[in-house]
């Protein structure tokens, strides 16, 4: 794995205080980048390499790797009845302290279906919003992924282990977006850029360790799953029922 991705424009490595210099003043040292659980990685990845060859394609015949990513995550939530850990692109309320996600009525675990004109419906339900909704003012953001700790609850803040924003080549930042992003996963050291060429898409996929269903997480489990939404055939060695 290469080093930290370099930050975006405008804005700086994070740093933390250290020891003391000889002569008495302050040594200041990067913080460690944040990184995935390897089986988080691994899911992860798994949608990104297939997506970088095999992407969606627009209307307009552009190659939405993007969306396909985000695609085939919502499929694997689907098919786990919304108690995947991994949320493609809910959307958060920046306007709430900590920001709050956008949830379905009745299933507590699903993003919330957001229409064409919604903001003009749904967003002024609550009057201590800013009224009206003016777009581009940062009044909602929608993350990449949003990693939960326990599946079985939804991705408000004190239940986000980590959010995720993947890039894939000449992605960019957008103004405002990781500092956005920190403020919905509540630390810096909870919001994971995952750039393609972490990824190593072109390492042969490693026969898989056969062991009892009670010792793999759901992460592993949700592994199998992606690999069989993502390539469309079954994962070698199965796979493991939660």
């Amino acid at each position: 794995m290469t080093g930290p991705p370099t930050p975006p424009p405008g804005e700086k490595t994070p740093m933390a205080v250290g020891d003391m210099s000889p002569e008495g003043s302050t040594t200041v040292v990067p913080l460690k980048q944040p990184e995935l659980d390897a089986a988080d990685k691994k899911v992860l990845c798994s949608a990104m390499c297939q997506c970088q060859t095999q992407p969606n394609i627009g209307a307009d015949g552009r190659r939405l790797k993007q969306e396909c990513v985000s695609s085939r995550l919502k499929a694997l939530d689907e098919a786990l009845k919304y108690t995947s850990p991994y949320k493609a692109e809910y959307t958060y309320d920046m306007t709430k302290r900590p920001p709050e996600p956008f949830l379905d009525k009745e299933i507590p675990t699903k993003g919330r279906t957001l229409w064409r004109g919604w903001t003009s419906t749904l967003w002024p339900q609550d009057p201590t919003r800013p009224q009206p909704y003016v777009a581009n003012r940062g009044y909602t953001r929608r993350p990449d992924v949003v990693i939960v700790n326990d599946p079985s609850k939804p991705p408000t803040q004190d239940n986000i282990k980590q959010v995720v924003e993947m890039k894939f080549p000449d992605d960019k930042y957008r103004l405002g977006q990781r500092q956005a992003y920190i403020k919905i996963a509540g630390a810096p050291n909870k919001m994971v850029p995952l750039d393609l060429k972490q990824c190593d898409c072109d390492r042969p996929e490693p026969k898989p360790t056969k062991l009892p269903v009670e010792q793999l997480g759901p992460a592993a489990a949700a592994a199998g799953i992606i690999y069989m939404i993502v390539t469309k055939r079954p994962p070698p060695g199965g796979v493991p029922a939660f």
